[in-house]
């Protein structure tokens, strides 16, 4: 249709876009996956101790909690991704460290040792603190793998004679570890050990004997003779 010198052109349509459905809605990061993936990331210390196998574990606990409450509430939180990988990783390291710590336990055993601990070595109840049971008199002069902790003193390299005691906390913080709590080891290597704080693998030749121990404010009734480390 023709216009005249001053009529307007008709101005374009607008273009409207359709009206997009809000299908996007947020949903915030479990809180338990985020913590499943930092203990995980920390699992490997399981191979440390045992007593650090609760790492790996609490991954587990805290992924599966991760997984019930994004199933649960799928609508409002996510991570399920994150709670499989963690679960995973320390499903993983749990089994290897278990499996670790089991051939350790089975090898670190001399063939022709018996393993022995210090509950054995401790005075039944009602008798004097100082008492020796039967259950340490039945092991003197036989060969055993026992743990414990060095006590401090002032030589901390080339120990070739030390005392093992039970507790780290007697050891380590000024305590004074109990008669039957003390195992006096001498070692066959002339060249000794370094003193450390961690745990100590003794074997050696068990015996039975009281033998004044000034430096200990007493002395010591149970010896390794003959030890080495595990």
């Amino acid at each position: 249709m023709s216009t005249g010198l001053f009529d307007s052109p008709p101005l374009p349509l607008e273009r409207v876009s359709p009206p997009v459905a809000d299908t996007e809605v947020y949903r915030s990061l479990s809180g338990a996956a985020i913590a499943a993936v930092c203990v995980a990331i920390l699992a490997p210390l399981a191979f440390v101790s045992w007593s650090l196998i609760a790492v790996p574990f609490m991954g587990l606990v805290l992924a599966g909690v991760a997984l019930r409450d994004v199933t649960r509430r799928s609508d409002a939180v996510t991570g399920h991704g994150l709670a499989i990988g963690a679960l995973v990783a320390s499903a993983v390291v749990l089994a290897a460290a278990v499996s670790f710590h089991a051939v350790v336990y089975y090898h670190e055993l001399p063939e022709g040792f018996e393993r022995i601990h210090y509950g054995l070595l401790q005075p039944l109840p009602g008798d004097p603190p100082t008492a020796i049971p039967e259950s340490a008199v039945a092991v003197n002069g036989r060969d055993v793998l026992i743990k414990g902790y060095i006590y401090p003193g002032s030589q901390l390299k080339g120990l070739t004679q030390f005392v093992l005691c039970r507790d780290q906390g007697d050891c380590c913080f000024g305590g004074d570890p109990k008669l039957t709590d003390r195992v006096l080891v001498r070692l066959s290597d002339p060249t000794g050990i370094a003193y450390t704080q961690g745990l100590v693998k003794v074997a050696g030749r068990f015996r039975v004997e009281l033998m004044g121990l000034p430096e200990l404010g007493g002395g010591v009734v149970y010896h390794i003779d003959g030890g080495f480390v595990r």
